[in-house]
């Protein structure tokens, strides 16, 4: 029964890494290769606003119909909204509504996947359900973002958004009328006060809790400022679609995993503090990469090493923060606090991708791969205000 189950995880985590290999991958190509501007790419990352919002969706969908119900009805939801966008002329109002649509879909689905899981698998087999949905993730990345953009070298654009319109569509449904998956809701008599303002409370009571948000909300913002206008850059550097696809989309993301793992790993037997300094300062310096990768003197071949440390690197900071945000947590508050933070941090990706445009435009990718590295040093300074051993 629990192999069952565990295909099942897979399919469900596969098509929720869709979307997001799909907008953070496949979009800023698509988008430059039809001619937008760098300021457009960076300002249509807001679309990707509702990814920061999961914390407003959770207590409705715990709360009414089934979990594979909600799944089934956002797959359709996001079938719609990709089919939709092939009707619209790239970097329009309608084009961005509907991209909005597909990341609202998207956030409900992620949502009500993360609390099926909770329901459906039992706590001691969770470590083996975690590890098959994050590798499922990690490959939907690598399919629906460097793969498809691989692909485009070859199809049409609006074959692939008819393709992937197509597949939503039939996981949507399976999901809705499988009868397998459908769980009892269980209604929450918990409060709204409990649910919502008590965490917050307790987090805004602990000592320099003005410089640990601070710290959350800046961490990663040297690299969103960067990975916002990575693609962009390598459609402007020359390089084909299927390039872009294989080596930055594919070969990076699985370098991204290598890097997860490693810096995983490098936190359990480090301390917080020092992963957090060591491991982030490894993340920046892949800013400079790019930096010197952008030089025109250069050979192109250049990019492909920056793109590999860039992923890599990313990797290893990424894991060394978000072992911080779980040390953040109390265990009463444990899911609701992990919202907040993470909400936290996913706002201030989106409003630095959304404003990185500007900076590429105006300075020229040399310039402003530079200045993410300066950008990104000083949310370093926190870590010895707000970790003292």
């Amino acid at each position: 029964m629990f192999n069952k189950k565990l295909y099942y995880i897979s399919f469900i985590y596969f098509f929720s890494g869709l979307p997001f290999g799909f907008f953070y991958t496949f979009i800023p190509v698509f988008f430059r290769t039809q001619g937008v501007d760098l300021k457009t790419i960076g300002l249509f990352s807001i679309a990707g606003l509702p990814w920061s919002l999961r914390l407003l969706f959770a207590p409705l969908i715990d709360r009414y119909f089934y979990k594979s119900f909600w799944m089934g009805i956002s797959l359709i939801g996001i079938s719609i909204s990709i089919t939709a966008l092939s009707f619209f002329t790239p970097a329009t109002l309608l084009f961005f509504l509907f991209l909005f649509f597909l990341t609202f879909f998207s956030t409900l689905f992620d949502t009500s996947a993360d609390g099926f899981v909770v329901e459906w698998i039992p706590i001691k087999m969770l470590g083996k359900a975690n590890g098959i949905r994050i590798s499922a993730y990690r490959i939907s990345l690598i399919i629906f973002g460097g793969g498809i953009v691989a692909l485009s070298h070859y199809l049409d654009f609006k074959f692939i958004f008819y393709l992937l319109g197509i597949i939503t569509f039939l996981a949507g449904f399976f999901l809705i009328l499988n009868s397998f998956l459908k769980i009892n809701p269980k209604k929450s008599h918990i409060s709204l006060s409990s649910q919502f303002i008590e965490p917050l409370k307790e987090i805004l009571k602990r000592e320099k809790a003005f410089i640990l948000l601070l710290f959350v909300l800046t961490y990663k913002i040297g690299d969103a400022l960067l990975g916002a206008m990575v693609y962009p850059f390598w459609v402007d550097r020359g390089f084909t679609r299927l390039e872009i696809g294989l080596i930055s989309g594919t070969l990076g993301s699985i370098f991204t995993i290598i890097g997860s793992l490693l810096g995983g790993f490098l936190t359990s037997i480090w301390s917080i503090k020092t992963s957090l300094l060591a491991l982030g300062f490894f993340q920046s310096i892949s800013n400079i990469g790019y930096a010197i990768a952008s030089l025109q003197q250069l050979p192109k071949e250049t990019v492909y090493f920056a793109s590999i440390f860039e992923s890599f690197s990313g990797g290893l900071g990424t894991a060394a923060f978000l072992t911080f945000l779980t040390s953040l947590c109390k265990k009463e508050f444990s899911s609701t606090q992990y919202a907040v933070f993470s909400t936290l941090f996913s706002l201030s990706l989106t409003f630095s991708r959304s404003l990185a445009g500007y900076g590429a435009s105006y300075l020229g990718y040399t310039y402003f791969f530079l200045i993410t590295f300066f950008i990104s040093l000083p949310p370093f300074l926190l870590i010895f205000w707000i970790i003292k051993n």
